[in-house]
């Protein structure tokens, strides 16, 4: 049973960071504030279907819990309980507090849950920004000075080619020169790219799908129907102010990046599942969105070792042989101008990347 608040209460619960919940003593819950929303990703009149026990993994501690709480009728804490997965699809932890309190004559519960998660993601995407920074600079620096002599390199091996014609020596030198000409083009290729995010952006309003769409219908003509790909949208995302191009390069290359792993791995029944949600309450850098847009691009592949996803949007960082490791790191360059950012959360099996962008200031 939902129970209804006023609009004052209801609109600093709704504004508080930590989720909220309201319930009987049997822990059925009547009432979630929009964190919680957030925190179970489902919606405040299917949570109050719902009793506390079903959001948890714990639920035999917390029976006892709710007995000692019952029988003191004081205050409790729990610490770094664990979320019921099957609910969220992630694992996650929190710390949980509950409040007896008298709502008129009868007995309630106050529970309150802060995801622990949430901070030592913030102060990672802190660390990986300033070094993500770091390195950027230094990076773009490099580029421009190996972007330098490659002209003079290119134009070199240019007039070289024309001497050999010239006196007529044989076409294996000529070889040679096409060997200079063309690496020396494909050096260029990859200093451009890694001076190309700082365009300037064309902002527009646009349905993400338009973006996602896009992406994955590319990808399905390329791969002729040798990889499964799912789409699991949400169709009540409102447009967000955006570069389409730019979207577009940035989820198309955390696609890629999955379909080539896929590739490498040599999965059998290989699967990419792009899904978009709506997050509330959602904290990027030091901003705290109330709407985000995220979109997930998951794989079923191999997975990412931990030491790897600390790095792997570092420029020129990559596990693939052959890779530039430059894919990531311009989706990333790309979804921060955006006010954005990109995680990513791997095991065996079930790698996710998820793209974070806000709807709204």
């Amino acid at each position: 049973m939902l129970v209804k608040t006023d609009n004052l209460h209801e609109a600093l619960l709704d504004n508080l960071y930590g989720a909220v919940f309201l319930s009987d003593l049997d822990l059925t819950i009547l009432y979630a504030n929009s964190a919680a929303e957030s925190l179970f990703q489902m919606t405040r009149s299917k949570l109050c279907t719902l009793t506390i026990f079903d959001l948890l993994e714990d639920q035999i501690g917390f029976k006892k819990t709710l007995g000692e709480l019952v029988d003191s009728g004081t205050p409790h804490t729990r610490r770094h309980e664990k979320i019921n997965s099957k609910i969220t699809g992630k694992s996650s932890k929190i710390d949980c507090s509950f409040t007896p309190i008298d709502v008129g004559e009868t007995k309630r519960l106050l529970i309150e849950m802060h995801p622990i998660d949430h901070f030592v993601r913030i102060n990672r995407e802190h660390a990986l920004l300033s070094a993500h920074d770091t390195s950027k600079s230094l990076v773009r620096g490099l580029a421009h000075e190996i972007k330098n002599p490659l002209g003079g390199i290119r134009g070199a091996a240019q007039l070289l080619d024309q001497e050999i014609v010239q006196h007529g020596m044989d076409e294996e030198s000529r070889e040679l020169t096409k060997i200079i000409t063309t690496e020396t083009d494909r050096l260029k290729d990859l200093v451009d790219r890694l001076l190309e995010p700082h365009h300037t952006l064309k902002f527009e309003k646009l349905n993400i799908h338009e973006v996602t769409e896009h992406v994955t219908s590319l990808l399905e003509a390329e791969t002729h129907g040798n990889f499964q790909f799912t789409r699991d949208y949400d169709p009540s995302i409102p447009e967000l102010n955006g570069d389409k191009s730019q979207l577009i390069q940035a989820v198309l290359n955390v696609s890629r990046n999955a379909l080539q792993a896929l590739h490498e791995a040599d999965i059998q029944q290989p699967k990419i599942t792009v899904r978009t949600r709506v997050q509330r309450n959602y904290t990027i850098s030091d901003n705290r969105y109330r709407f985000v847009c995220r979109v997930d691009v998951i794989d079923n592949g191999p997975g990412i070792t931990p030491d790897m996803t600390e790095q792997i949007f570092f420029p020129l960082v990559s596990e693939r042989s052959g890779g530039t490791g430059l894919g990531l790191t311009i989706a990333q360059t790309a979804v921060t101008r955006h006010k954005g950012t990109i995680e990513c959360s791997s095991e065996p099996g079930d790698t996710i990347f998820s793209i974070y962008l806000p709807l709204g200031e």
